[in-house]
């Protein structure tokens, strides 16, 4: 999706820095951090949010990268939040999971 931010930074265009990717998903911090540390699950095909993702396999594997980059990344406790919906919270209307660690902020 052409105007969608989180395409835009899958394809590089910004430059932003992953802190893991793979197959599936891209892995960055948050430029507005609710916690410590608050990184964010991208999936590389877009998807507007939950309520639009009809493959099993690829949320299964999304939460496989909240598990690897986790581990990768040392962080032991966690809370993984997925807004779904304007009135939730969601902001980017491209599927994103938050991991949220640390103190809240």
């Amino acid at each position: 999706m052409s105007d969608c931010i989180f395409c835009k930074i899958i394809n590089g265009e910004f430059g932003t820095k992953f802190v893991y990717e793979n197959e599936w998903a891209v892995v960055f911090k948050d430029i507005n951090p609710k916690a410590e540390t608050h990184l964010l699950v991208v999936p590389r095909t877009h998807v507007e949010s939950l309520n639009e993702l009809d493959d099993e396999v690829l949320l299964g594997k999304l939460m496989m990268t909240v598990k690897d980059v986790t581990k990768k990344e040392g962080i032991k406790s966690y809370r993984t939040v997925i807004n779904t919906g304007k009135d939730a919270g969601q902001e980017v209307f491209h599927l994103h999971i938050h991991i949220l660690s640390g103190r809240i902020k």
